[in-house]
């Protein structure tokens, strides 16, 4: 009998491809499945009463603040945090349950593989990939903002070793997709947060999302999948800022002042 309790928390919308494989890996094995749905409109919700979720509906206009109050409903001690598309192994259990009987710190990182389709990425710093998915909720919390939040621990973070199985995208259509879905999203968080988005610390940032992505973390390895892949970091840079600046004149703002013009010319 284990020394602890543990809440799997889910976030979905429009899963219905991925979350009986998500929630299959983890059914009676945790005390508690959450499942928080985003007014999903296909049949996600259908497939996973088959697991007896507690079931919990609420709209995502902001992730950070959308997954801290996702954990606020957790009944136990501990979360482990899934998305609808990642699946934990039974060598990942095996170490949960061994960590978690005598933990000394408040959350774990816990490494991701990856993949698109059936191809597992495991250069470009796609793979470990870790991400801080177990932990105490009153002790964690994410930044509220649209996308990408920052994760904070109030206490120590310990490294697990064993993967979640991520699949990411089903194909290179799904890719771009969310890339587009992302990059909205990044657009809003710089607009909403006031932040000063020059086009040329664009530029800088786009060659070397490429150039850290292909050479420097290893993505050429991945060959043609490692070429889009870091091209797309490059591009969601450039995607984001043309939303960015679109969303700028919409709502009435300046153009790009003559000092930033000045700076991009300089790049």
């Amino acid at each position: 009998m284990r020394n602890f309790s543990l809440s799997v928390v889910v976030l979905t919308k429009n899963e219905e491809n991925n979350i009986a494989a998500c929630l299959e890996s983890v059914y009676g094995w945790a005390d508690e499945i959450l499942l928080v749905d985003d007014e999903s409109t296909d049949k996600t919700v259908e497939f996973a009463q088959k697991y007896s979720p507690v079931l919990l509906q609420s709209k995502m206009d902001n992730e950070g603040k959308q997954r801290n109050w996702a954990y606020a409903q957790a009944r136990y001690e501990w979360v482990l945090s899934l998305d609808a598309d990642e699946q934990v192994t039974q060598e990942l259990k095996d170490e949960i349950d061994s960590v978690l009987d005598n933990a000394q710190v408040q959350a774990f990182a816990i490494p991701l593989r990856n993949y698109i389709g059936d191809y597992w990425i495991k250069h470009g710093g796609w793979y470990p990939a870790s991400k801080i998915k177990l932990f105490k909720p009153e002790c964690f919390r994410y930044e509220e903002v649209e996308v990408h939040p920052k994760a904070y621990v109030d206490g120590q973070t310990s490294q697990l070793t064993r993967d979640i199985i991520h699949k990411s995208y089903r194909d290179f259509e799904h890719f771009f997709e969310k890339l587009n879905s992302q990059t909205t999203r990044e657009a809003l968080k710089w607009a909403r947060t006031g932040q000063n988005i020059t086009r040329g610390k664009i530029i800088r940032r786009s060659i070397d999302r490429f150039f850290r992505a292909f050479f420097r973390k290893k993505g050429l390895k991945d060959g043609l999948i490692g070429f889009i892949l870091a091209f797309g970091a490059s591009l969601y840079q450039i995607m984001s800022y043309a939303k960015y600046w679109e969303m700028r004149q919409s709502f009435g703002a300046c153009r790009p002042s003559p000092e930033e013009d000045a700076k991009t010319e300089k790049v």
